[in-house]
């Protein structure tokens, strides 16, 4: 398989995996679990997976100081803010705009990408981007009532957050194995929610079995599984091109809800569903690649 589609492959696997965890989030707020909580045993048992996995792969996990600091920028900083961003902004305006602004980080990315990394803005990616921006809008159901400003600059802020830590991640996946990344991104993102739990009051464990399994999905699916794969692929095919097949995410999000919570559909909502999907072929079939790309990408993995 070309690297462009194993690329692609590993995002769209990226894309389920952060797509399910709001359907875990759910069965675990309902058995007790507090938001906090929930973030700091997520990373904290991601990480332990992690290191226990590069320990029987018996991989190193020696870090540069630059590595250790952009790896602690991205879980212990970007991440961290990026989840208080968003989650913050619900608090202004409804949940539907709020998603829809945090989903236009492909726009940022690639702007960023543009200026920090000189990779070139084709203009299939800016059509792509276009195409999943309007199809994410009609997925969510977009409510204008009760705008507040603040809302809105906090959901870019989560957005831009979201893009600077991708830009930053596609710098340090180019020396590190993915697994490392995210080992590391987890543990220092373990240390951000741990303070902010302490904050909310501490760590709460008191909550039922049901809590429990949830968490686990979160950590297995959502976390290990999702942030591994997303730098694998950020190496395979870049910055631009994974960020806006990510815009896949919150479609999976729906399907779940439609299977696992008995949310119905629209045919508004299904056609937006396509047009995101038609943004996704659309990145896909552009296949012009830098010099050497690939075969770098390549290298830095094994």
């Amino acid at each position: 398989m070309s690297p462009l589609y194993l690329g692609v492959l590993y995002v769209f696997v990226s894309a389920a995996g952060f797509g399910v965890m709001s359907i875990f989030a759910v069965y675990a707020y309902g058995a007790g679990v507090s938001v906090s909580t929930l973030l700091f045993l997520r990373f904290l048992f991601a990480s332990a997976l992690f290191f226990g996995w590069l320990a029987l792969r018996k991989e190193s996990l020696r870090l540069h100081r630059k590595q250790a600091l952009s790896l602690f920028c991205l879980g212990g900083v970007l991440y961290t803010l990026q989840s208080l961003s968003f989650f913050s902004s619900v608090q202004y305006i409804p949940t539907s705009m709020a998603a829809l602004l945090l989903y236009t980080f492909p726009v940022f990315v690639a702007i960023l990408s543009y200026f920090v990394d000189k990779e070139k803005l084709r203009k299939k990616t800016v059509i792509a981007m276009l195409i999943s921006l309007v199809g994410l809008g009609m997925v969510l159901g977009l409510s204008f009532g009760g705008i507040r400003p603040l809302g809105v600059v906090l959901a870019l802020a989560a957005a831009l957050f979201y893009s600077v830590y991708i830009i930053t991640g596609n710098r340090v996946v180019k020396g590190l194995s993915p697994f490392v990344t995210s080992a590391y991104i987890s543990l220092f993102a373990s240390l951000s929610t741990f303070l902010v739990a302490q904050k909310d009051g501490g760590i709460d464990l008191s909550f039922g079995v049901q809590g429990w399994w949830a968490l686990g999905g979160i950590v297995v699916f959502s976390t290990v599984l999702a942030i591994s794969t997303f730098f694998r692929g950020l190496q395979l095919i870049g910055s631009t091109k994974a960020s806006v097949l990510s815009t896949l995410e919150p479609v999976v999000t729906f399907a779940f809800s439609a299977l696992l919570l008995g949310e119905s559909f629209q045919w508004l909502q299904l056609l937006g569903g396509a047009a995101v999907l038609g943004g996704a072929v659309l990145i896909v079939s552009g296949r012009e690649e830098g010099p050497g790309q690939a075969s770098s990408a390549s290298k830095s993995a094994s």
